[in-house]
Parts: structure tokens; sequence; C-alpha cells
């Protein structure tokens, strides 16, 4: 039995939640998705990316509205933690270790240097790289300044994270891999099975 098989039968039954985190850029969305997929978990992702396509305007309009109002933030904030609560789920958001701190199984923060970041934005999305990169710094400065105003929460203290990886280096199948790592070390025995 694979490591992946031996911790699916090991959370088998529970009401598992896996938080991550981290800046735009850092592969949230991309390594909280493999891991929902391959451990057969829900993917929460509701973003302010969410919230713009649902009401149908440009992120940066949902940004503009963010700063001009806390209810932006708080209904995104709200519907996160509302479907986290049911469980077999992987939440990925900006605030996901913060706001189910006290509730997640697992927390886990990705980090990237900013030049990592931007390159992952401009594959992503396009454009031109020195103003993702301008936009990307004023996402993170606003995002800041909002989360402390909101809930006292400073993105940049992620310390108390139960994992803390390297998504610059790392690879999303690597990042997985560690996540699987730990989850074994908690749930199940740890080692593969001949």
């Amino acid at each position: 039995m694979t490591k992946i098989e031996t911790l699916k039968k090991s959370i088998e039954g529970r009401r598992i939640c896996i938080a991550v985190s981290g800046k735009s850029g850092c592969g949230n969305t991309t390594t909280s998705s493999l891991i929902a997929r391959t451990l057969g978990l829900n993917l929460i992702n509701y973003t302010f990316r969410s919230l713009a396509e649902e009401r149908g305007v440009s992120l940066k309009e949902i940004m503009r509205q963010a700063a001009a109002s806390d209810e932006v933030d708080r209904i995104v904030d709200r519907r996160q933690v509302e479907l986290a609560q049911e469980g077999n789920c992987v939440l990925a958001s900006r605030l996901a270790i913060w706001l189910t701190r006290a509730s997640a199984d697992l927390t886990v923060y990705l980090h990237a240097p900013d030049e990592v970041r931007v390159q992952r934005i401009h594959q992503r999305e396009g454009g031109d790289i020195n103003e993702i990169l301008e936009f990307t710094r004023e996402r993170d400065r606003q995002d800041h300044e909002r989360y402390l105003k909101l809930y006292n929460i400073d993105n940049d203290s992620y310390d108390f994270a139960d994992l803390i990886l390297d998504a610059g280096s790392n690879n999303p199948n690597q990042l997985l891999d560690l996540v699987v790592d730990e989850l074994l070390r908690r749930f199940g025995p740890g080692e593969e099975s001949p």
C-alpha cells in the first residue's frame, strides 16, 4: 500500500479539515487542489476572485470595494468558515490558517519570494511583469492593512502554522508529499506498507 493509500484509509470516516494559506502567487490554489483531489476531500477556495465572478466584476473592482467596505472581507471569510465547518475539506485562502486555527486538523502556510510569485501570476494572467509586481506589492499592502483592521491578524506572522513550506523551491507534488507525510504522522502509521 502506498503512503497516500495508507493515509486515505487512516482518515476515512474523519471530518478532516486542512487549511492552506499564502500570499498571491504562492500556489495556494494549485497545491490545495492537488491535496484535495489526491485525498478525496472537497476543495474550498472561496476568495475575492470567487466573489468577483459571482458579482460579474473584476478582481480589481472587488479589491476597490474591499478597501472601501469591511463587509466584502467579512462576506468572503464568513462563507469560507461555513464551508470548512462541514469538514472533509481543504480550505485554501489568504486567511484560512487564521480563520480555522482552532478547528483545522492541519494548518499549512506556503511562502515564496516575490520574484517567484510575480512570475507565476504573469504565467497565469499575462500582462506586463513590472505592472504585475507593482500590483502584487500593493495588493499585499492592502491585504495586510485590512486583516489588521478587521481581525487584528498580521498575515506576515504565520509561525504558528503546523507546516511552513517553501513553495518557491518545491513544486506542488513535492508540497503534497510534505503534507501527506505530516498527516501520516498525525493520523496514520507513518510508514508505507509493503
